[in-house]
């Protein structure tokens, strides 16, 4: 399908082009941020949230580490002066004939619509996993963890069986990949250093940490070396290992498995895959594995003209090195959103759009508070130690999107790193938004 660039033919303020932007996450924002000021296009930022907010740190707030406000900035501050509109509201529907969306909060019209919604938790179909379990996608979520797991320390130090407060000290992590290490890597040093000290009720009590993947390892997409790395760390920390495995099913007390024996507990955390969010007006023919928009080399949405997706949500078949599609992580969907806005850029002064190519720079995972590892350019190069926990807060810094989250964020760190604790394990509950009291 082509894209229509033509100057003079725009829904926008003075015959600019209107661009929406569904999603302020890695790929929607940085695409927005290259078209500050722009003078070809009039764009609009559309999300459920005022705010953005960074991923990859989500679990630190999930497990009292960081303050939200730490990782997260709103979006209408971020664009003032910036000639970009913001609207809060939830994607309903899409017509790509007329060229509008249905928003839940009115109707808006587009000469071209960018998809960068991002993913949400993959419960492969089981609504009992879905009600029963702690996910971790965005803010609202690792604030309810939070709360769970302060609610859950606390009953179990007034429990008189047992039994049962075995239960409640007892946490399965389902899911390998990095959110599920990190998470347990958390919540081990938190057991190790802090527990005790809070509910002096709980020293002599069981409480066991267990994460559990159907992979052969831990971390798997990176190196060998980090598997093992990633291995002996939570081993060493305490955490107990099951890989080869998956979850069968969790009735909110016992979690059964593929194979092995049940494991009782009344805290299952689900970090075990995700899947793309799906519109009503998009056609099946335009989706891929995952639910994923299938695009082109110029991240243009297949049997669809003038609508583009980046990100997670996008699925680019035609990188020779990524046949299945590139990774769900924050740099692809940088790049994306990038490379998408300097060729929108380029095509509204008439000249071609460049093919996108991935540049792999690696990927980092943490454990606690210190043990980094990074995988850097394909693998080539393996950090570990302190140079691995330097270009882990490195890179998590820069990446922050506003100077005060970057201070606030290392501020906190470093209280977290000298004195092995936080001062954040307190239950805030909002009226409506408590899905128990």
């Amino acid at each position: 399908m082509s894209a229509n660039f033509q100057k003079g033919s725009g829904k926008g303020a003075g015959n600019k082009q209107r661009v929406i932007v569904v999603g302020g996450g890695f790929a929607g924002l940085n695409f927005v941020i290259k078209l500050f000021k722009n003078k070809d296009f009039e764009v609009v930022l559309v999300d459920k949230n005022n705010y953005n907010y960074f991923t990859p740190l989500l679990y630190q707030v999930a497990t009292s580490f960081l303050d939200p406000s730490s990782i997260s900035y709103p979006f209408r501050k971020l664009f003032r002066d910036k000639g970009v509109s913001f609207r809060m509201a939830k994607l309903l529907s899409v017509d790509t004939v007329n060229r509008t969306i249905e928003l839940s909060n009115g109707r808006l019209s587009y000469d071209h619509l960018v998809f960068a919604s991002g993913s949400k938790t993959n419960f492969f179909g089981n609504e009992e996993l879905r009600k029963k379990t702690l996910s971790l996608k965005g803010i609202d979520d690792a604030i309810y963890m939070r709360n769970e797991l302060v609610k859950t320390m606390e009953k179990a130090a007034v429990e008189q069986d047992p039994a049962e407060r075995k239960r409640l000290l007892t946490i399965v992590i389902t899911g390998g990949g990095p959110t599920g290490v990190e998470v347990a890597g958390m919540l081990a040093e938190m057991r190790k250093y802090i527990l005790w000290k809070d509910y002096p009720e709980l020293e002599n009590s069981e409480a066991e940490i267990h994460i559990v993947d159907g992979s052969p390892a831990l971390l798997a997409p990176m190196s060998d070396k980090t598997h093992a790395d990633a291995y002996a760390t939570l081993s060493r920390l305490g955490v107990k290992i099951r890989l080869n495995t998956r979850v069968a099913s969790y009735d909110g007390t016992t979690v059964h498995f593929s194979e092995g024996d049940p494991i009782e507990c009344r805290t299952l955390i689900w970090a075990a895959g995700v899947t793309a969010n799906v519109y009503k007006g998009i056609p099946s023919t335009s989706l891929g594995a995952g639910n994923r928009m299938i695009t082109d080399v110029y991240n243009q949405v297949k049997d669809l003209e003038n609508v583009w997706a980046i990100g997670d949500i996008s699925i680019q078949e035609t990188d020779a090195a990524y046949p299945k599609g590139h990774p769900q992580l924050a740099q692809p969907a940088i790049q994306q959103g990038k490379t998408l806005a300097k060729n929108f850029r380029r095509a509204g002064k008439g000249r071609p759009m460049k093919p996108f190519k991935y540049f792999d720079r690696g990927e980092m995972a943490i454990i606690g508070r210190r043990h980094a590892y990074a995988d850097l350019f394909k693998h080539r190069l393996h950090l570990r130690g302190l140079l691995g926990l330097l270009g882990w807060l490195f890179i998590h810094l820069i990446s922050l999107v506003n100077y005060n989250n970057k201070i606030k964020t290392l501020y906190g760190w470093v209280v977290a790193y000298f004195t092995k604790d936080q001062v954040l394990r307190m239950i805030f509950r909002s009226r409506a938004g408590s899905r128990q009291s």
